[in-house]
């Protein structure tokens, strides 16, 4: 449906992965969109850093860039990753698949190269983009706008709708929630990160080139997402296009045990990594320079009562609902934010008002539940993938997928590889993991286990999953 020229213009404030997708799908829509971003435009200046190297690209995020014609390009460009390679103390490893074969995977996909890509995208599609624009005020009263560019001057512009796409730092929330309140709560997760790289294998030693199983350039397997567990913290490393693996360090921020603030340098990083991650080290050549000059990045949930101001002004993605990274959902949520009120616009482009609150009674729900289920997430990649009881209850649950594939589908598989909502994934795993627990409560083996009374367990106890869509 392509709107007519009485439709209103939209003032999208942030081009980063969810403004640009946005903005390209109202485009498509027939809408004027013009966006103002921060940053340099990263196809001349280069992307630059400071937030993840690599994002977790699944099925939600897939499904938006189907839509918008673009999940071939992006696809082209990601490397898939089969499952979590899992790095005991003792250098020994195992895949955990993710889901149950090929057609459930995660893609690592570059957040620089992803981003060119979409505006480049939205460009095509009309939309006029302005780079080095910061937002510094905003008057909801008179529909303006104040922007400052790279060199500080200033200029005032009139807008009809705005909608903030800026993330979790997001200047027009701020402003938002300057003019009435909008019940923002952040809760830090008294953990932070710092990234590393592993080179491609060619620029290792020649004893240490063949880990990767002989693969190609990679110096590890490259179809998986491998974590160093360690109980209250971990290492994880996505591959990259070009043979590369990048490295995140989990730690507490502070404490008197493992935690960035105990490790200040990287010196002391070193003789840590030594202890924990002996295998990992030597495959971090470059691990001083890494360490002492990128920044430690913070972890924290972004909550709100409001994410809009009446028909005016709203908040998607990150600036209305930042998680933690933990389930790689942060992207794919956002995008199928895009999705959600890009269609909602179209049927009712003249209804602001009731289409932002629309768009938060249907969202919000489902971004609380993958917030809290990012937190749970970190706490099973870092303590439960190498615990015996989780992973029985892993095992239990694979035969009972195959046995009853309509009463159970692992809550990982439904967030990851599905279209179900959030809020639904959390609570439908949660009942099913109930039932998994009374099943090994009294059984010491997933052999032990009687399971035909399993099934029959679930089949009485919990409806049938609904009919579950792929791409």
């Amino acid at each position: 449906m392509v709107p007519d020229m009485a439709r209103q213009s939209i003032t999208l404030i942030g081009g980063g992965l969810v403004g640009a997708l946005l903005a390209m799908q109202l485009a498509q829509r027939g809408f004027a969109v013009d966006v103002f971003e921060k940053r340099p435009d990263p196809r001349h200046a280069g992307f630059l850093g400071g937030r993840s190297i690599n994002l977790a690209l699944a099925e939600r995020g897939l499904q938006a860039l189907r839509i918008a014609g673009l999940a071939e390009d992006v696809l082209q460009r990601a490397v898939m990753m089969r499952g979590r390679m899992v790095h005991d103390r003792d250098g020994n490893s195992g895949m955990q698949r993710y889901g149950v074969d090929d057609s459930e995977v995660i893609w690592s996909v570059s957040r620089g190269a992803l981003n060119i890509l979409l505006l480049d995208a939205a460009e095509a599609a009309g939309v006029t983009l302005h780079f080095g624009q910061s937002l510094i005020a905003a008057d909801f009263e008179h529909q303006r706008v104040r922007l400052a560019d790279a060199d500080g001057s200033e200029r005032d512009l009139a807008v009809n709708l705005l909608i903030g796409a800026d993330g979790a730092g997001s200047a027009l929330r701020a402003a938002m929630n300057a003019y009435s309140a909008l019940g923002e709560r952040v809760e830090s997760l008294g953990h932070s990160y710092k990234e590393l790289e592993i080179p491609p294998a060619g620029e290792l030693p020649a004893a240490l080139q063949q880990l990767g199983g002989g693969r190609d350039q990679y110096a590890l397997e490259p179809h998986a997402l491998h974590i160093w567990p360690r109980g209250g913290y971990m290492c994880i490393a996505l591959p990259n296009t070009e043979g590369s693996f990048t490295v995140t360090l989990f730690l507490p921020t502070r404490g008197t045990g493992p935690s960035f603030s105990a490790l200040p340098d990287s010196a002391a990083a070193a003789a840590f990594f030594s202890e924990q991650f002996p295998g990992l080290l030597p495959l971090l050549p470059r691990f001083s320079e890494d360490y002492d000059n990128n920044p430690v990045g913070t972890l924290s949930t972004l909550y709100l009562d409001r994410w809009h101001l009446d028909g005016r002004a709203l908040l998607i993605g990150d600036a209305a609902h930042a998680i933690v990274p933990f389930h790689g959902q942060g992207m794919n949520c956002g995008f199928e934010d895009t999705v959600e009120l890009a269609n909602l616009m179209a049927a009712a482009p003249d209804d602001s008002a009731d289409v932002f609150a629309e768009f938060q009674r249907m969202r919000q729900p489902n971004a609380d539940a993958i917030a809290t289920m990012a937190i749970e997430n970190y706490i099973e990649m870092r303590d439960s993938v190498a615990d015996p009881h989780y992973l029985a209850k892993r095992e239990l649950g694979a035969l009972l997928a195959q046995r009853l594939p309509r009463h159970y589908m692992a809550r990982y598989r439904l967030v990851s590889f599905t279209h179900v909502p959030y809020a639904y994934a959390l609570e439908r795993g949660r009942a099913q993991d109930a039932l998994l627990e009374q099943l090994l409560r009294h059984a010491s083996r997933v052999a032990d286990i009687d399971l035909d009374a399993a099934a029959a367990l679930f089949e009485s106890s919990l409806p049938p999953l609904p009919i579950l869509r792929h791409g």
